[in-house]
């Protein structure tokens, strides 16, 4: 309760008497408890409005009122004496509020934590979705925000089944509260939500939620009124929207609210729905896009500018500069004879490899930047680096997961695993495959291996924490060759290629706890790499049972869908190995068998684009240096790969080509039967 105090100088007058006196409260017992009216001649305050205390000195009452008193009038010829002499030269009237009012207002926010807006994508939508379980609210204003990628923002309340518009804005128009819808109100057992509709269109990299000017925002305010006696100030929800919810959204959540810069003074669409679509391109996700032609992938021929001597690549990884490195085996191979029947390397007298097998390339130029790794490793398989730019590989002659300096000094800094010595304990491996590191615990994980079908699970000292092997999908069928690991930071997840069973399996990355599958006729069989960029990016190989084309996939994650595919032009791909994808959208294919890394990125090639039916023209133009994936991703499968870059050594084409070539020394096999393709 507030005091309220208000001061009447009247010193001015020497002597005053009121010789008629009427006090007329203007007041209600809804709001005011009671006030009282002194005289003083000092009162505590001259200022404030809302203090303790009234007079500094001793105050005299002059009237008194509460509980919706009538006025009161004083006799005639009566009055009070007030003025210099008197000793009351002010007036402070002092008001004890009760409840102001029976309801209170407060704010609910519904805001996307974890939406990322890919480069390029047309379209966008960050859903947030809560039950609401509290006293019943009254929303009468409503906010957007985003910050440039936004195009409209849409608050509803859903009850039994029913969307209900709460407000509607293009969050590029003034950020203000504009009115809501009168009809709303929100009760135990609806649910509030909310769509942002964002476009990737212009942008090279993926758009993430944060704070900054270059990161987004999906935030939708209510402001509201509730029963003062269950008044909660502040309510948010973080939730993502399921998408079987909303499949029913209103087609308006989907519709951009076009901005001119007369809009820009005035106030739009103040909660209200529209149905003028010729001012606005209809984004109706739940309706199939078509494309004529839009991106497809084209050949960047000045990469790169320098050959390159390069044995077997095994591994493709990015250094903390978004710098290709390159995993090869020099001039070792792995033949028929590399292994014996136990898995134990057979060729130790040629020595480790002499040339540098590690390459730090500039993924625009194809120019060596470092070269590392020299009388170090004998047969080379994956690579990946660390925060700290430090390389983890391993090596299937070893049976050994190393990490080692990446400042050309060529320090082991960590080995896991015995030399030489195969084994399937805790503390051995059997021609581990690849390494993936997470750069937040430092946990180390292990595909092993080729003898071995299990994932292994270290901590960032080494330690083993734990292991498992395939998940269930829909029957439990071992792992046959795990391949290549992904971890997937935005999902906590890791991700491993199958090789043998052709497919691609998800885990909790915590717990192991299987997630999904991605298995594809168009595989044929064999997955051999599978990286992830927020979509998942993976090659095949070559299968006897279910001969296929041997390509690169682009797959949406939720979906599973398989949104692109592409190869070389030129040459055919004959073991594509690995493959990873820069910041700036190059992607790279290394190619065991034929010693090559192939570079790829996208060019635009028809501006038409339809939409649920409504036709928008693009502008034309290549994209030089990036992967506009979201231009491409939801459109056709099929698309015509022109010519792909190649990184080879000088003579590859005398090595191996399609007419005389046969099962040369160029493949790997695997040291334990059943005989089979490995590498």
């Amino acid at each position: 309760m507030c005091e309220l105090h208000c001061q009447f100088e009247v010193e001015n007058f020497n002597q005053c008497f009121f010789s008629s006196v009427d006090f007329i409260p203007l007041a209600s017992m809804d709001t005011v408890h009671h006030m009282l009216l002194f005289g003083c001649q000092t009162p505590v305050s001259t200022h404030s409005f809302c203090v303790q205390g009234t007079c500094e000195d001793e105050p005299a009452i002059m009237y008194a009122w509460a509980r919706n008193a009538p006025p009161t009038k004083l006799p005639k010829d009566v009055g009070f004496k007030v003025g210099r002499s008197s000793g009351m030269s002010y007036f402070v009237l002092q008001i004890h509020y009760g409840d102001i009012s029976p309801f209170i207002a407060g704010i609910y926010l519904l805001m996307s934590v974890d939406t990322v807006i890919l480069p390029g994508k047309r379209v966008t939508d960050a859903d947030v979705a809560c039950d609401y379980t509290s006293y019943p609210i009254y929303p009468f204003a409503f906010r957007t925000h985003t910050h440039r990628l936004g195009k409209v923002v849409s608050g509803y309340r859903i009850r039994d089944g029913k969307w209900t518009l709460i407000g509607r804005q293009s969050p590029q128009l003034p950020q203000a509260f504009y009115p809501a819808n009168k009809q709303v109100n929100v009760k135990y057992g609806d649910t509030l939500a909310a769509r942002c509709v964002f476009t990737g269109e212009g942008k090279t990299s993926k758009t993430y939620i944060g704070g900054t000017s270059d990161d987004e925002m999906c935030n939708f305010y209510i402001m509201y009124y509730m029963d003062s006696r269950h008044a909660i100030p502040y309510m948010n929800c973080m939730e993502m929207g399921s998408e079987e919810l909303f499949q029913h959204i209103p087609t308006e959540a989907n519709v951009p609210i076009k901005v001119s810069p007369s809009h820009m003074n005035s106030v739009m669409h103040l909660g209200q729905s529209t149905d003028d679509h010729d001012h606005a391109v209809l984004l109706d996700t739940n309706k199939p896009e078509t494309v004529d032609q839009d991106y497809h992938f084209e050949q960047v021929s000045a990469w790169p500018q320098s050959s390159l001597q390069l044995g077997q690549v095994s591994g493709l990884a990015l250094d903390s500069d978004s710098n290709l490195v390159i995993f090869h085996r020099g001039d070792h191979h792995w033949g028929a004879d590399s292994f014996n029947n136990q898995a134990r390397y057979q060729q130790r007298s040629l020595g480790p490899i002499q040339q540098s097998a590690i390459l730090v390339v500039d993924p625009s130029k194809g120019s060596i930047l470092k070269a590392s790794g020299r009388n170090m490793f004998f047969l080379p398989h994956g690579i990946t680096t660390d925060k700290e730019n430090n390389y983890w590989v391993t090596d299937v002659a070893l049976h050994q997961v190393l990490k080692v300096s990446s400042d050309g000094k060529d320090r082991t800094l960590m080995a896991l695993g015995e030399a030489f010595i195969p084994g399937s304990d805790n503390n051995h491996f059997c021609q581990p495959t690849d390494v993936a590191v997470d750069t937040e615990s430092g946990n180390i994980f292990v595909s092993d291996g080729y003898c071995n079908a299990r994932i292994i699970k270290f901590s960032a000292d080494g330690k083993y924490l734990s292991e498992w092997g395939a998940g269930i999908s829909p029957a439990r069928i071992p792992f046959q060759i795990p391949h290549s690991l992904v971890l997937l930071p935005d999902k906590k997840e890791i991700c491993v290629a199958d090789r043998e069973n052709g497919r691609i399996q998800c885990f909790i990355a915590e717990t192991g706890e299987f997630v999904k599958e991605i298995k594809k006729d168009e595989f044929g069989g064999e997955v051999f790499a599978v990286s992830y960029n927020g979509l998942i990016f993976a090659v095949n190989g070559e299968s006897l049972s279910r001969p296929v084309p041997i390509r690169g996939f682009v797959i949406d994650y939720s979906t599973k869908d398989i949104l692109d595919t592409f190869s070389p032009n030129k040459k055919e791909f004959k073991m594509p190995h690995d493959i990873a994808e820069t910041r700036d959208g190059s992607v790279f294919v290394g190619d065991a068998s034929s010693k090559s890394v192939y570079k790829f990125t996208t060019e635009k090639l028809h501006h038409s684009v339809k939409k649920a039916g409504i036709e928008v023209q693009e502008l034309e133009g290549k994209a030089v240096g990036s992967l506009n994936l979201g231009n491409f991703f939801p459109s056709h499968k099929g698309y015509s790969r022109q010519g792909f870059d190649q990184l080879s050594t000088e003579g590859s084409d005398q090595e191996r080509n399609d007419e005389d070539s046969s099962d040369s020394e160029n493949e790997e096999y695997s040291a334990l039967p059943p005989p089979q393709s490995s590498s």
